[in-house]
This record gives structure tokens, C-alpha cells and sequence, in this order.
């Protein structure tokens, strides 16, 4: 059974360290939680099919590192195409429009730093638990309004095309409601 720690709004599970998103076709390892490192960063292992990655978003509070282990990690930030080789990164800043992919035929595995750490756990556990129960759409992103004006939220990180001040706006009061509602609750068995 696993033991849990407040976090947030939500508790974090102490022992279950790989998560998987069948839709961007991904494994995460977390390596340093952000209970383990005290909130300073989280560091995770990537494990990336062939031809998955994930759709362009950006980050209000927290930059993210990507570091190439094995394969090519292909990374956009900011309108500029990165292809990393083992042991070379790229550092994506606050705000940053970006997204990381493999087009190739063979595997990926790249580390990922996040700083600070945020809610960042809590929101790939909930994002991935989502996507194996198929209640995403084909681009990884919940179909319950509710379930992605909560993961907006939680994660920090929201779209590009639509500014940020109507994106809080409208996300964080649909995030009220869907908490009025006891949507939140509906998260937690992901946590």
C-alpha cells in the first residue's frame, strides 16, 4: 500500500516511481521527487516512444530541462527546432512556447529537470492516469472540461493561441466550480 504526503491540494503517493501515457507514447521514471529534494527541482527520467510526443504548451512558473540520454530528443522552444544527441540539452525558460517529440523508429530515453518543482508530479500522475483510463482526447488532453480547468491549474502550463490572461480567467473559474462540484475528488485516485 502506498503512504502519502500532503501536497498542495492533493497527496502524492512515496513509492510508485514510472508512469506511463499511452497516447504520447511515453514512460516517466521519477528519479528525485519534489518531496525529496524539498520543492527545490524534480528530476525524471523519459522514456519516449517512436513518433510520440506531446502537444505545444508553456509554463508560467517553473523552466524545464531536457538532456538527451539515448536516440535524438527532438525539442521546439520558441519557434526553434532542437535536436538534442546523448548529452547535449536545452533549457526551456518561463513562458516559452514548447514541446518535445521522436520522429524516428527507435526508442528516446532523456532526463527531465523541473525548477522548482512545483505541482509538476501531481500533474503528470493525473495527466497520465487520465489518458490510460481513455478520458483524453488523440492530443492528451482530458474531454471533462472540469478534469483540464484542474490540470491547467495545477500544472501551471497552459496553451499557446489563446492569451494567459483570458486562459487564468476562464480555467480558474471553471477550476472553482469544477471544486464546488467535487471534481477534484474525481483526480485523486490518480494521486
Amino acid at each position: 500500500m502506498n503512504s502519502y504526503l500532503k501536497s498542495g491540494d492533493f497527496t502524492t503517493p512515496t513509492q510508485e516511481r514510472v508512469i506511463e501515457n499511452p497516447l504520447i507514447k511515453d514512460r516517466i521514471t521519477f528519479i528525485k521527487t519534489s518531496e525529496e529534494t524539498n520543492g527545490q527541482y524534480l528530476l525524471a527520467q523519459l522514456e519516449l516512444a517512436p513518433h510520440g510526443g506531446n502537444p505545444m504548451h508553456y509554463h508560467t512558473t517553473f523552466t524545464e530541462k531536457f538532456e538527451a540520454v539515448t536516440g535524438q530528443l527532438h525539442v521546439m522552444v520558441k519557434g526553434e527546432h532542437k535536436v538534442l544527441e546523448p548529452g547535449q540539452s536545452a533549457l526551456v525558460p518561463l513562458l516559452a512556447h514548447h514541446r518535445f517529440f521522436n520522429p524516428s523508429d527507435t526508442p528516446v530515453t532523456a532526463l527531465i529537470e523541473v525548477r522548482p518543482a512545483r505541482q509538476f508530479e501531481e500533474m503528470l500522475r493525473i495527466a497520465y492516469g487520465l489518458a490510460r483510463d481513455g478520458k483524453t482526447n488523440a492530443q492528451a488532453l482530458p474531454k471533462s472540461i472540469w478534469h483540464l480547468a484542474l490540470l491547467f491549474q495545477i500544472s501551471e502550463s497552459y496553451t499557446p493561441g489563446l492569451p494567459l490572461p483570458i486562459q487564468r480567467i476562464v480555467f480558474g473559474l471553471l477550476a472553482s466550480i469544477a471544486r464546488f462540484l467535487g471534481k477534484d475528488k474525481e483526480l485523486e485516485k490518480y494521486l
